[in-house]
């Protein structure tokens, strides 16, 4: 499965949807994961982290939400 994390747009929210420990847990069982550029920012969690945890870095949400089968949000679309 594809899952998807975009970065969260709403007005200081910091969150994402997933950490890149959560990440690497969810690569480790043969899923593919696209986390949206700078979504980890608000918590302090780099590119580089999620890369190295397994996802691929996309340039915008328009990707994850194009090629994800599912999407991981804090807040509601």
């Amino acid at each position: 499965m594809i899952i998807g994390v975009p970065k969260e747009i709403k007005n200081n929210e910091n969150r994402v949807g997933l950490t890149p420990g959560g990440v690497h847990m969810l690569a480790g069982r043969g899923h593919k994961l696209l986390v949206e550029t700078k979504a980890g920012q608000g918590i302090g969690a780099s590119d580089d982290a999620y890369a190295k945890a397994g996802a691929t870095i996309v340039d915008s949400s328009k990707e994850v939400w194009e090629r994800a089968d599912m999407v991981i949000k804090v807040k509601e679309p």
